[in-house]
This record gives C-alpha cells, structure tokens and sequence, in this order.
C-alpha cells in the first residue's frame, strides 16, 4: 500500500505516543511535553488560518534555536503553509529580497532580531508580523503567546506529499540568495535516512547548537520529534555554557561545525579539563570540510564523544554521505582519524558519483579528481522562481544529478574526499560566503580598480575571506583607502561575517589574454602549505 510521506506525521507521531514526555528545553527554562507543544503549534496553526494564511502561503521564521521556532515551524507545516526559515545573520536588505522573492504572507521574528524586519516592512508584501517580546520591539507587532492562546481550532487540509512544505534560502554564487524548495517527501525521507545514519532513537536527549535555519536544522526539527527524542534548545554558542547543559541535561547527541568544536577544545584546555558529559554517552556530529584529525583525536580521545562526519548542502537535504562506516576501522586504532576527516560513502538510497568533465565517474584511485553529483530521494525539488539556476544544477555534468561544486577523489573502498571547490564559494564557519557578493560589494567604493576575492585557510573558521584589491589610483603606497576602512565598509553594507577578514593590496591580478581573473593562482598560493584548497575547520 502506499501512504502519503508528510511533514506533519512527525508530530503526529510524538504526540500519539509520547504526548506525556518531556518534549522540550527551552531557553526561558519552560519545559513543555509533546502535548503541550502540539497544542501551541495548533494555536500558531489556528492564529495564522484566523489571520487569512492558507496552504501554499509562505510564513518566515527568524528565530534564534529557541522552542518558538518549532513551534512556528509545525504551525505552519499543519497548514500547508510554507516553512521558510531566515538565517538570523543576514542584514536588512537580504531579508526584504528574500521576503519579496517568496512573497511571504506572515513573518514571525524574535525579539533580538526584529528590528531588521521591522526596517524593512514597508518595501515587503508582508501582512503579519509576530514576535515573542511585544516589548522590546518597535513598531506593531504581534504577541506569539497571545496569539497561541486565542484558539487551536483550525482545519488542517489535505496535503500531497510532492506538494513544496518548506523553502530554504541558501547563498548562491550570485549575490541574490536561491529559495530551495523541499517537499514533504524529501524532508521526510531525509529525516528518516537521518535517523538510521545519526543512530537517533526515542532516548536522545538533542542539544541544538547547530541553527534551526539551516536546512530545517539538517532535518533535526523532523528527526528529534518523531522519534519521541527531548529537543534542548539553545540561543547562542558559548563554550562554558554548553558543556555545563551537555552535563545537566545529560545531552547524547549534538552536531557541532568544525569551528565550534574548536571553541570547545580552546575552552576544555583553558580549563586544564573539564567534565564533558553527563549520564549519557554524548555522539556529536560535524559537517563540511572535515577537521583536523587533532579535532577528532580530542573529541574522541579526550572528550569521551563518538564523532560523525558528514556532508551535504541545503539543495541535498542536506545530508547524503557519512565517512561513519565502522567495519572500515577499529574503534581503538589512531587509523580511524584518516577514515573520519573523509567526507565518506553515500547515505542509503543515495548515488554519491564523482566525476570528470565528460560526465564519466573518475578511477578509484585516491588520486583523480572530479565534482561530485549526486542523486537521491532527499534532493531538492527545484529553485523558488528560478528555472535556469534549476536547470544548470542538474544538467551540467550529468543529467538529472544534482551537482554539488565540490571537486574530490574516490580511495578503493569509495570514500570520497574533497580536494578543492569549483563554485565561487566559501564556507568560514559552516556559513556560505559569496566571493562575487563581496567582490561587488567592494567594488562600490570608490578606491577600488579591481578586486578578487578568495578562500584562505583560518585556524579558527577553516577558511575565511581575503580580497585582493588593485587600487583605483594604481598606487601601492597610498591606495587612498586602507584595510580597516575596507572592510568596515564591507561590514555596513553586508552581514558581518561576509566581511573579508585580511585584503591584500596589488599592482595587478593574474589574468588571462582574455581578461579573466585566474583566482586559481592566488589560491595557490596562499593553501601551498596545505594538503587541499578548502577549509578543515
């Protein structure tokens, strides 16, 4: 028989068996059980459908890990609405862009972050805007509690599972972000492919480090609640913080970016030690470029964590390989650190291929590079409005493979391994950095000639921005700008941490006989004392 892959199920799920058990830890120290959770996820549902919200209708949530954005999330899933989360990051200008793109109908913001919204309002088609604190934001805004509080009727209509639930803005190569679309079918099933590879089952207690916004916080929002798990939210990052919650709330699973494993690490070594656990045994999962084996070997070693790497992107669900293949090493062998900084095999019922320019799957040889495509039941259904960009992702190699722009080697055993990033990408800090976004944006001040902007490697971020600049006036000595003031102003005008951390200033950048900037000189140099030219965090 065949039975409909929804959203919806997950909670669904959770309140049918666990609705008297412990569902979440809020940051406010509130504790709500699944019952209670359900219930003021039918009040969103009910205050949104009061409100004129109908299936299809896109409502943004711009939330902090806190248990209101759950609570929005299934809102507006029960609905049919739209899930489309905002990366709290961004600046006012992205958020009137993204909201005109979708054509959101309602916005719910957190008090810390309403004020970007609320610069913005007028110049977006926005009708309703709801916040957690009334009164720490300007402007006319609804109260969340309130409005959960009015009713939990609302009639929940019937939903296919091909039918787009939620839409995730992503970065692109341009500066516009792309909306990537995701159906009930591939988020449940990447949930599912989640819960297998992450091992999650009823008993986990799950720390959000890693934000809600980013692809539905990697599938978490779906996993953790339908398997009955406890959900520990959490606003910030902050190291003394987050072991003492991993100890308190006896945490079993966490994904950490590279970089904030670092804090950790930084931290437990000012400490000279600390305790890292409570009851539980704690797993951790981290994703992107891989980190150093010293990462792993402190996480495993001496934090006493079992560590998973993965990899993915917001278009793959995102998550489809794991380098978590225990028959390939001994837990108690110092072999398993190499096995782990790869990027790994494919999830199940996911074809993982690298491949060379003529579309044909490199040798198994460690050595050949090729991008790597991949095809699977958790990729993206397509870009909102944007055929083309749709188009191009999934024919340019191979047809009808999603392609990722990450350029690798396959070993004998078919673990993949990134070497280099074909896209005019960086990732510093597990966020997505448009080099041309920040080339543009520099290009607006007056001093600048010519610019190029490229990945280099950062002890603290993995890699982070360095813009080569060729000053207008074409004189080193005096550029007629500085470093400072460059990148405050690139920092005015875009989030923060797109801001280049170091700008060189040059005579001229390596060119071809066409005039097209060689970016692969520059970064040659800067990685030649690395083993690949992308970030290990």
């Amino acid at each position: 028989m065949e039975k409909p892959l929804l959203v919806t199920e997950f909670l669904d799920r959770a309140r049918r068996y666990y609705g008297e058990k412990e569902a979440v830890v809020a940051t406010t120290g509130e504790r709500y059980t699944y019952d209670e959770l359900g219930e003021r996820a039918d009040g969103f549902s009910a205050a949104l459908a009061a409100r004129g919200v109908e299936k299809g209708d896109r409502v943004a949530v711009l939330d902090p890990n806190t248990h209101y954005h759950l609570e929005a999330a299934y809102g507006t899933m029960q609905l049919g609405a739209v899930h489309t989360p905002l990366n709290y990051r961004l600046v006012p200008a992205d958020y009137e862009y993204i909201l005109n793109d979708a054509e959101v109908k309602v916005v719910y913001a957190d008090y810390a972050y309403a004020e970007k919204i609320e610069e913005i309002r007028d110049d977006v088609p926005t009708e309703t805007f709801v916040t957690n604190d009334t009164a720490k934001v300007d402007g006319d805004w609804l109260s969340f509690d309130e409005l959960v509080a009015e009713s939990t009727d609302y009639d929940r209509p019937e939903m296919s599972e091909d039918e787009v639930i939620t839409i995730n803005y992503t970065s692109g190569t341009t500066g516009d972000p792309k909306g990537v679309c995701r159906t009930h079918r591939t988020e449940t099933l990447h949930a599912y492919l989640t819960t297998s590879h992450q091992n999650i089952a009823d008993d986990d207690v799950y720390l959000w480090t890693l934000p809600m916004f980013h692809v539905n916080g990697w599938g978490h929002i779906y996993a953790i609640t339908g398997n009955g798990a406890k959900h520990v939210c959490n606003r910030g990052i902050q190291a003394e913080t987050l072991f003492e919650t991993v100890r308190e709330e006896n945490v079993s699973y966490l994904c950490a970016a590279p970089t904030v494993l670092n804090m950790l690490m930084d931290y437990y070594d000012e400490q000279g030690g600390v305790e890292t656990a409570g009851d539980a045994p704690v797993r951790v999962a981290t994703a992107g470029a891989a980190p150093p084996e010293a990462t792993i070997r402190t996480v495993e070693d001496e934090f006493g964590w079992y560590l998973m790497h993965v990899y993915g992107a917001t278009e793959t669900g995102p998550l489809i390989t794991t380098s978590d293949a225990r028959r390939f090493f001994d837990d108690d062998s110092d072999d398993r650190f190499a096995m782990k900084k790869q990027q790994g095999i494919g999830y199940l019922g996911t074809d993982v291929r690298v491949v060379d320019e003529d579309g044909e799957d490199v040798a198994r040889d460690g050595q050949s590079v090729g991008e790597i495509v991949v095809r699977g039941n958790q990729v993206m259904d397509r870009y909102w409005n944007k055929p083309e960009a749709t188009e191009e992702a999934f024919s340019d190699r191979v047809e009808g493979y999603y392609h990722m722009g990450d350029l690798a080697v396959v070993d004998e055993n078919g673990f993949v391994t990134i070497q280099d990033r074909k896209k005019d990408i960086i990732i510093s800090g597990g966020e997505n950095i448009s080099s041309i976004e920040l080339e543009d944006t520099l290009f607006d001040h007056d001093a600048v000639g010519d610019v190029a902007v490229i990945p280099v490697p950062s002890e603290e971020w993995g890699e982070s921005p360095k813009a080569f600049v060729v000053p207008a006036n074409g004189n080193l000595d005096d550029p007629g700008t500085s470093e400072e003031e460059l990148i405050a102003y690139t920092r005015e005008r875009i989030a923060s941490y797109k801001a280049p951390r170091e700008i060189e200033f040059v005579a001229e950048l390596p060119k071809t006989a066409t005039g097209k900037i060689q970016k692969f000189e520059l970064r040659e140099r800067e990685w030649e004392d690395e083993d690949r030219m992308v970030g290990q965090g």
